[in-house]
């Protein structure tokens, strides 16, 4: 791991450079192989550039960029370039509407916008509608994957490479050249980094401004508990603009001079499946979902049939024998799948503990940049979400609101999970009231999470404070923990607990689109599904409390809206 004198990412960017040299820092996956290879040494050079266009452009220090791409070297190249500009990185998700980026644009007010032609279509309908929410219309605009020769290291006489790329700058499209200029403003390692906009399941999206120091302390902690080395190969899945894969798929990644493989497409499970066999990655960071699809389509259905499997006390070698084909199916050399963002299904966990398969469940929020707790494989107890970073402070705090001055207090019990360490967020931009809302009175961040430790340590999440539902009779229903049970139902995508409009428990669920029938897979009728699913449900309250058992169950005819991390939006259905 690179040791950084200085906790800035434009120092990282640098420092990577000179140690890792020739070492591949990026590459995309396209047909079967990859291509547009990025040394550390380029990667290194083309942030200086970036740098200096951004200043070209009138970007000031402090002022703000917007990035919103899909993954690709360049997005790294314009985030480092945006930090050794002394500028803030604005990144956002690619699949925001075009209002929710009129709406940052006008919080915002970036000084430029760095996009793809992918992207380019929503910036521009953005800017030109943009007189409601007051957005000026002479935003330079950086098309990211305009840029020509990347990789040439043949210098011109003034011993700067000829790069160039297209900006679009009061209506017209210009081609720039980028130049080194030598000499970049100093960035501070409490300063500003980024503003991370959160999609969020509660439909109250803020920006959480992020320090250099908050990056790169967590990507370090990380470190030591997820351990990445020059020789991996990081395979990135899940969005740049998302905390948790800038953080530990890249920043962790180039810390440790580790390379990384972007694909050229969305990843869609036979496309993600593909490049997995051809890449055969050692490191990948997912939310649930990814592995959730491989379990239900590809093992269990398997498993589940397999003549080892009917034996009772066999169970755990068929389980070993399918865990094997599992990582064979994900490339073989797989050592290390982080899982985040969302709760992972316990039937699915429960598989992967058995097979002895190399996951990592971790906890965290954009507002802690993102990591909280953490693991490494096979070092953690069931369902469990790891352990707090070593310099990150944790304890649960009662859900009335009143504070507890020490976990001992509560060990064993539950409460709202509260952090306090240089993981945690200098607050929401622009919003001093959201900000105070989101600490206690002495300054912990209060994550909105309720969970429990055991006696070693370890952190367990029973859902979302606001989620939680009061029963008729006054004990506390977790409408997670009953998702989790219909989610083990082959009847059922996705589902939602909520009460009813008579106090009743509901159930609303997707069903998966095909039901598994003795003859033949067919599509049922949503009558025969209905039954089938109320013969469920009675199965199912015979696992729960009284109290808690679900009333009946409601087929939605659309899917849910989700978050990037694969977490249903939850206010849209209040």
């Amino acid at each position: 791991m690179i040791s950084l004198p200085k906790q800035t990412l434009s120092e990282l960017s640098q420092r990577a450079a000179l140690k890792f040299k020739n070492r591949t820092a990026f590459e995309i996956y396209r047909d079967q192989c990859t291509y547009d290879r990025v040394t550390y040494r380029e990667f290194g050079r083309m942030t200086r550039q970036f740098a200096s266009l951004l200043a070209s452009l009138g970007v000031k220090p402090a002022d703000r960029v917007m990035i919103i791409a899909e993954n690709r070297p360049e997005w790294a190249i314009a985030y480092f370039g945006i930090a050794q500009a002394g500028a803030v990185s604005v990144p956002a998700l690619i699949d925001f509407s075009r209002e929710q980026i009129k709406t940052i644009i006008s919080h915002a007010e970036p000084s430029a916008i760095c996009g793809t032609e992918k992207t380019m279509p929503k910036i521009m309908e953005a800017l030109r509608e943009g007189a409601s929410v007051e957005i000026p219309a002479a935003i330079p605009v950086v098309y990211l994957d305009s840029i020509e020769n990347l990789h040439k290291d043949a210098y011109t006489q003034k011993n700067e490479p000829d790069t160039s790329l297209l900006v679009s700058v009061r209506g017209g499209v210009k081609r720039f050249f980028l130049y080194d200029r030598g000499h970049f403003p100093e960035t501070e390692e409490d300063g500003l980094a980024a503003i991370v906009y959160t999609s969020g399941t509660l439909g109250d999206s803020k920006g959480v401004m992020l320090s250099n120091r908050n990056l790169l302390w967590t990507a370090q902690a990380a470190l030591k508990k997820m351990k990445i080395y020059p020789r991996d190969r990081c395979l990135s899945i899940i969005p740049l603009a998302h905390t948790y894969e800038c953080t530990m798929g890249l920043i962790s990644a180039l810390l440790s001079g580790s390379s990384i493989v972007y694909l050229d497409r969305p990843p869609s499970p036979s496309a993600l499946m593909g490049a997995i066999q051809a890449l055969k990655p050692t490191v990948i960071l997912a939310v649930p979902l990814f592995i959730e699809k491989i379990y239900y389509s590809r093992i269990a259905p398997r498993l589940f049939k397999s003549l080892l499997y009917r034996i009772p006390f066999a169970r755990f070698l068929a389980a070993r024998l399918a865990g094997r084909k599992l990582l064979s199916a994900l490339g073989g050399n797989l050592r290390f799948l982080g899982i985040g963002g969302a709760p992972l299904s316990e039937e699915v966990e429960r598989f992967l503990w058995k097979a002895r398969f190399p996951y990592a469940p971790g906890y965290g929020l954009t507002e802690a940049s993102p990591l909280v707790t953490g693991t490494a494989p096979y070092r953690f107890p069931f369902r469990s979400a790891g352990s707090p970073l070593a310099g990150v402070e944790v304890r649960l705090a009662p859900i009335d609101g009143t504070q507890q001055e020490a976990l001992e207090e509560t060990a064993g019990g539950c409460g709202e999970i509260q952090a306090r360490g240089p993981n945690v967020m200098r607050g929401y931009y622009h919003n001093e009231r959201k900000t105070k809302e989101a600490f206690s009175e002495d300054g912990w961040l209060k994550t909105g999470d309720f969970g429990r430790f055991d006696k070693k340590g370890y952190l367990y999440i029973r859902g979302r404070i606001k989620n939680i539902i009061l029963s008729s009779s006054g004990e506390n229903i977790y409408p997670e923990e009953i998702e989790m049970l219909l989610g083990q139902s082959p009847l059922v995508k996705d589902a939602l607990v909520r009460p009813g409009k008579n106090g009743d428990l509901v159930a609303f669920i997707f069903p998966t689109t095909f039901v598994q029938s003795e003859t033949a897979n067919a599509e049922p009728s949503h009558e025969s599904l209905a039954e089938k699913l109320e013969e469920f449900r009675r199965s199912l309250n015979k696992q729960l409390a009284s109290f808690s058992r679900v009333d009946r169950i409601e087929i939605m005819a659309k899917p849910f809206e989700k978050t990037p991390t694969g977490k249903i939006k939850r206010f849209l259905y209040a």
